[in-house]
Parts: C-alpha cells; structure tokens; sequence
C-alpha cells in the first residue's frame, strides 16, 4: 500500500525524542542493526520534517542522511537548504502533507518532528506510527506526545523486540479520538 503518512521515530521510555538541547547521544548505535529503517525507507518517496528536526540533522558532520530523496521542511521562516533535494513548505499541515506527495510520486510520506508528527495526528493525517522505545529515562527533553489537545486511541498493528532492550511498536491511529 503506497501513499501511507508514516512516522518512524526513537523515543525514551518516558516520552522524549530528544534529550535537553537536542541531544541524541542516548539512541542506540545499532551495532549493524538498523531496527528496520532501510525497509521503511525503501517505500519512502519524500521526508516531511519540522524545522527543529531538519536544523539538527543538518548539523551532523558527514554526508546529508537522506541522498537523493526529497526533503520538505515545514517552516514560516526562511530556509537556506543544505542541498538542493531540500525546500521549505509553509501552510496548514493539510497543505504540507498534500505537497509530500506530490513530491513522493505515489511512495509513501516518512513525517519526522514531535511538533509536526502531534499536528499531523490530531488532523487525522498519520496512517501508521512505528515507534521504537529505548529503554532508558531521559526525565526531560523533547516529548513525542505531549501537548496533545485531545486523546488519539492507536491500534497496535505489529511488536518487535530486538537484543539490548529495544521494543519497537507499530501502531495504527484509528481517526476518532474524542
């Protein structure tokens, strides 16, 4: 099935995508894992990310993660891309998401962002949430799920646990949070 609106994100035990100052120090190196990332990636036609998140990525040393594939950045302010697969977007998150796809060609939507994947959520736009929890605290940082307006009730679709404590969840929204 193409054309989905996925997450695939990290999170803490407790919650948070990142720790204080957007620190990624805590995530698994993987050890030759990728917990299913280059299977994911490979029905992805376009990334649609937060500001935030594309601003820390872009600070990685080494080469842009994501080759040739597009990247959009939802933001209002202006944007000097680190390559030139990368464009600001701007507008309601209906409008953000209707440009992914036209840029992901019929492939699916990888959305990344705690601010954007909440928005995306509540506007009934995420068809699938895979969600890896690692097993530690961080007990502050950025929250995958805080700040909410309203409970959104998942289906849990597929679980996997991998050596090392890490539990990956898949999810299904089910679009009639109250």
């Amino acid at each position: 099935m193409a054309d989905r609106v996925r997450v695939f994100i990290a999170c803490s035990l407790d919650g948070f995508i990142a720790g204080p100052d957007d620190d990624l120090s805590w995530l698994p190196s993987g050890d030759g894992q990728d917990f299913g990332y280059a299977a994911f990636m490979a029905d992805v036609g376009a990334l649609l990310m937060g500001r935030r998140s594309y601003e820390v990525v872009a600070g990685f040393p080494g080469e842009w993660p994501y080759g040739a594939l597009p990247v959009l950045v939802a933001t209002h302010r202006s944007l000097q891309p680190k390559v030139p697969t990368v464009r600001p977007v701007a507008g309601t998150i209906e409008a953000v998401i209707a440009a992914a796809r036209e840029a992901a060609a019929g492939k699916d939507i990888y959305i990344d962002g705690g601010a954007l994947i909440r928005e995306a959520l509540e506007a009934g736009q995420v068809d699938e949430l895979c969600v890896s929890v690692i097993p530690v605290a961080l007990g502050r940082g950025v929250p995958l799920f805080a700040g909410l307006s309203r409970y959104q009730p998942l289906e849990l679709v597929a679980s996997k646990q991998f050596d090392g404590g890490l539990l990956q969840l898949t999810y299904r929204p089910s679009h009639t949070g109250g």
